[in-house]
């Protein structure tokens, strides 16, 4: 690349519209390694939440694309049967199975994992979220957006610990949002009133602390084989957009990438083998991103560990039983605990 076009390149990305769009994807593109994603993946097993459309259905098509066994997490049963009959029709891969999970209700969490019967899980991909107009509470006693971004992904996390780390290289991959560089870590700020009720800032403080709980996971967990990244998509055409954001749809919709597009980074933080043993880091356009380009959104440490302690609240999980959640996970290691 010349020195001008790097500039340009440079340029058209701090413009964000002409990063975040279709047209930016085509020019990240260029720089991507394709034998990064020329892998095989029989006999991995991958989770991906919020399958049945949109982002999380692309990531599950192309993983069943490369070979592997791929399990879709669906809240609503008719939308995750036409994504299972879909992507069994496109791959020809018939390893691929169908899960009817509420990530915003602690119950539906604890049953997917009680009948789950892989032995291990190679990749857990964090895509299920929500966008809502209005404060709704969960049966739990959560605000929606807080239960389905946040608190679900991490109970998810710490039920499949075991699993993951049988894996041997088991990889979570968070998809947070472009939102997030906006928000500052606030923990009492991740559980809004019903009166003060703002979705889209809701939705873009529970993706600025997904960004976070990857990076306290990887210290917590740096023991074990397991690694956490998160990444944002861009601006993505899918259903999820087109219904919570109507008018940024009408005022974008020529420019927003398809949803294999904005999946493209989640598959291959899911699927490259140079990414073994990559962890904490957060990526755009298979590019590590810096998470605070406004110094103003860095938190401090306490508000870290803050966060941590109210997640464990949140998911219904007791410190000890979070902190000894790997103990015995594997006959290859020994008994460990989560660095407090």
């Amino acid at each position: 690349m010349t020195a001008p076009t790097r500039i340009l390149d440079t340029l058209l990305d701090r413009s964000v519209v002409f990063s975040y769009d279709r047209f930016g994807y085509e020019r990240h593109r260029r720089s991507f390694d394709r034998s990064d994603l020329e892998v095989d993946l029989s006999g991995r097993v991958c989770l991906v939440t919020g399958a049945n459309s949109g982002i999380g259905l692309a990531t599950a098509e192309a993983l069943a694309r490369l070979g592997a066994r791929v399990h879709l997490l669906c809240r609503n049963p008719e939308r995750g049967q036409e994504a299972l009959a879909t992507i069994k029709q496109s791959c020809r891969n018939r390893a691929v199975y169908l899960h009817i999970v509420d990530v915003s209700e602690r119950s539906s969490i604890l049953a997917f994992c009680r009948r789950l019967r892989e032995p291990r899980v190679d990749v857990l991909v964090h895509n299920a979220a929500v966008l809502p107009d209005h404060h709704i509470q969960t049966s739990d006693g959560l605000e929606l957006t807080l239960a389905t971004n946040l608190a679900g992904p991490f109970l998810l996390t710490h039920l499949l610990l075991d699993k993951l780390d049988r894996s041997g290289a088991g990889r979570v991959v968070f998809v947070s949002s472009g939102g997030m560089f906006t928000q500052r870590l606030v923990v009492d700020e991740l559980e809004p009133s019903r009166e003060r009720f703002d979705g889209v800032t809701a939705y873009a403080r529970t993706k600025r602390a997904l960004v976070v709980l990857a990076s306290l996971l990887t210290e917590k967990y740096q023991e074990t084989g397991i690694t956490f990244n998160s990444m944002h998509p861009g601006w993505a055409d899918t259903p999820a957009v087109k219904e919570s954001l109507p008018a940024f749809y009408r005022l974008t919709r020529l420019i927003l990438r398809s949803p294999a597009e904005a999946a493209d980074t989640v598959v291959w933080l899911a699927a490259a083998a140079r990414l073994a043993g990559v962890s904490g880091r957060f990526f755009f356009d298979r590019r590590e991103e810096e998470t605070y380009p406004l110094p103003f959104t860095k938190e401090s440490p306490e508000e870290r560990e803050k966060l941590w302690a109210a997640l464990i609240r949140w998911s219904g999980l007791s410190r000890e039983a979070s902190t000894t959640a790997t103990a015995g996970a594997s006959s290859r290691t020994s008994p460990r605990r989560a660095r407090a």
